[in-house]
């Protein structure tokens, strides 16, 4: 059975860092290129990293491109995601989810919320 289970979150000021993970079972973790995606309140789901199944390639989403640092230890099945500077707009819940040619939400776990607020 595939489990995700994301942790991390918190509340942090403007500016503040904070380093989500991901721990992944269920599944070979190092033959699947892995996603976070988060929502805001009230918002959809979207996208926000993908790294690729040995952790060489990396692609982000525009606004969190130079803060946001996805990254991978398949010897431990945990993703990661560092967010440095953060913003008030980062405020949501954040997901993980596995790309193994379906959506990556579809396999997303609880999540972690993340409040950015002074």
């Amino acid at each position: 059975q595939v489990q995700l289970v994301e942790s991390g979150g918190g509340l942090v000021q403007p500016g503040g860092s904070l380093r989500l993970s991901c721990a992944a079972s269920g599944f070979t973790f190092s033959t699947d290129a892995m996603t976070w995606l988060r929502q805001a309140p009230g918002k959809g789901l979207e996208w926000i990293s993908t790294i690729n199944k040995d952790g060489t390639i990396t692609r982000y989403e525009d606004s969190v491109r130079g803060r946001f640092t996805i990254s991978r230890d398949n010897a431990k099945a945990t993703l990661y995601l560092q967010m440095n500077d953060l913003r008030p707009e980062d405020t949501a819940v954040y997901y993980c989810g596995r790309n193994d040619g379906r959506d990556p939400a579809l396999s997303r776990g609880q999540g972690t919320q993340v409040i950015v607020s002074s």
